[in-house]
């Protein structure tokens, strides 16, 4: 399954959020594979972040790294650099942005 994410980055953490991604921990990378996610990729537009990965099940993936000590380092400092964690649904639940056109 393919799920795309919308994040904001800080105006002034840009550089920051950046450079954090180029060191992502590797027992982040190697759970996040384990969870069944095939490919994750990050574009940027000036403060707004696109995320696409594919990945087996997207509520699994989720559930798999919600307890996860070394994720919880890692949402925690992705928190201090962003003005948009990432898209709810209106239930609450984290979603993925909603197709509108697919080729």
């Amino acid at each position: 399954m393919r799920i795309a994410l919308h994040t904001r980055v800080r105006a002034d953490r840009i550089e920051e959020y950046e450079a954090a991604h180029r060191a992502v921990p590797e027992e982040l990378t190697a759970a996040i594979r384990a969870a069944g996610v095939t490919s994750w990729t990050i574009w940027r537009s000036d403060r707004e972040l696109f995320h696409l990965l594919e990945c087996d099940d997207y509520p699994r993936l989720l559930a798999e790294l919600e307890h996860l000590p070394v994720n919880i380092v890692w949402q925690a400092r992705m928190a201090e650099f962003l003005d948009v964690v990432h898209d709810y649904s209106e239930a609450g639940a984290a979603a993925g942005l909603p197709v509108v056109w697919q080729l």
